[in-house]
């Protein structure tokens, strides 16, 4: 605001001076175009030797003198000097060639600065000067008079505008002090809220209605990120749990501690530990973009990997169709085999008597279904399968070894390699559909 003022007020002043001088130099030329008129046809009296006496002038601010080359003056108006030149010697030949001069006015007996011009007048070999004198003290007054009403209104309206200015800023920036407040109470509570959004549909109004959105997001992250640590926290206790209950069952027994079938109990709760912490850290890998960055991308032959997968997997149930033609995508080898393996490993987990598994072209993508013919997903819960730790109730038990993370990593997987994963009705069952990029292809 007080640059802004101070711009102003020196905009103003730059332009106030030019005003000034302008009129000035306009109000001068004005008077020095009279006075070579005047001049000039008292020259052409001079020429044709018919000068009057005295001479005639216009206005009782002007006087007139003719005077030769020695300095008399032959003819005069009426209240010029008829002994004494307007100008002195030293001035005449300053004034020669239709130039003009200032001279003071008390000189002629008039007001004010006065401006004098010479013209020659006569023949060749008997030159004279024709001096007209005009007094300028209307035109100082007249620049004077602008001076003074620029020097008291523009500091006036320097302050009036200043006074609108702060007003009409303080009204427009109101709106972010009050989004500023609401994000002070938001961040000192500590707690999810919204900031007051403007009635105005304005920039300001934008800004809120985006800084909510923010907000929207930043509270469901700290949800996902609760929710996460405390499932992830309920996870690792269960086993840790049944493991400390197995040492002290097996410490209270003593010599009849079956030491064997404990270490096989430990060893079970052990590897369903590991397996948890392995997808905690892959998930909390795939949520870092600076990991995702700096991982090994390369060509990738679909149907070789899910060929070489499969063999892991007993025959019947597992049926691979191998695709007709090669089928290659760019990504991560590791990756991509830990998406196929999440699905068999829940299509195993849940089929009756089969799993099959395909791999096709569609376009520029590539398609790789898992299809069993278990008891399926309702469409109901198809959404919410893929977070985190999420368990149904009839498809999904702890004692069936599934920690709730596997679809969620098979998204992430997916996801990373520019591709997506649908779950669909396989008749009797549930078919899980991944799409990925053909190699080449714009994602």
């Amino acid at each position: 605001m007080l640059i802004g003022v101070l711009g102003l007020a020196v905009g103003l002043g730059v332009g106030g001076v030019a005003l000034v001088a302008a009129l000035g130099f306009a109000l001068q030329r004005t008077a020095d175009t009279e006075a070579f008129t005047t001049a000039d046809a008292v020259a052409s009296l001079v020429t044709a030797e018919a000068l009057p006496d005295p001479l005639p002038v216009a206005g009782s601010e002007v006087r007139v003198q003719v005077v030769d080359a020695q300095g008399r003056v032959r003819a005069a108006s009426i209240g010029a000097d008829r002994l004494v030149p307007i100008l002195y010697a030293a001035e005449r030949a300053r004034a020669t060639d239709r130039t003009g001069l200032f001279i003071p006015g008390e000189r002629l007996g008039l007001r004010g600065p006065v401006r004098v011009v010479a013209v020659p007048a006569g023949p060749p070999g008997a030159r004279e000067t024709v001096l007209v004198a005009k007094s300028m003290a209307d035109i100082a007054h007249s620049v004077d008079l602008l001076k003074v009403t620029l020097l008291i209104t523009f500091p006036l309206m320097v302050a009036v505008l200043a006074a609108v200015a702060w007003r009409v800023v303080g009204a427009t920036l109101r709106p972010v002090e009050a989004l500023r407040a609401g994000a002070e109470e938001i961040t000192d509570g500590g707690l999810p809220g919204q900031l007051p959004v403007p009635a105005s549909r304005d920039e300001i109004h934008r800004l809120a209605v985006t800084l909510n959105g923010m907000l929207d997001r930043l509270a469901g992250a700290r949800a996902r990120q609760r929710a996460f640590v405390a499932d992830a926290a309920h996870e690792l206790r269960s086993p840790l749990a049944n493991m400390r209950t197995q040492l002290e069952v097996a410490q209270r027994l003593g010599g009849r501690t079956d030491w064997p079938a404990v270490a096989d109990d430990l060893l079970v709760d052990t590897e369903r530990l590991a397996r948890l912490v392995d997808d905690l850290l892959l998930l909390a890998r795939a949520d870092d973009a600076s990991e995702a960055q700096r991982r090994q991308i390369g060509p990738v032959e679909l149907g070789e990997l899910l060929a070489l997968l499969i063999t892991r997997y007993p025959s019947p149930p597992v049926r691979f169709v191998p695709p007709a033609t090669p089928l290659w995508t760019s990504g991560e080898p590791d990756g991509l085999t830990r998406v196929v393996a999440n699905l068999l490993d829940n299509a195993v987990r849940h089929a009756r008597s089969e799993v099959v598994v395909t791999a096709t072209q569609a376009g520029g993508w590539h398609l790789v279904t898992v299809s069993d013919n278990g008891p399926g997903i309702p469409a109901a819960d198809r959404g919410r399968v893929f977070d985190r730790f999420t368990r149904l109730d009839d498809a999904r038990a702890r004692d069936a070894g599934g920690a709730g993370l596997g679809l969620a990593i098979v998204r992430e997987l997916v996801r990373r390699h520019g591709g997506s994963v649908t779950l669909t009705d396989a008749g009797p069952g549930l078919r899980v559909e991944v799409r990925l990029p053909a190699e080449g292809s714009a994602v």
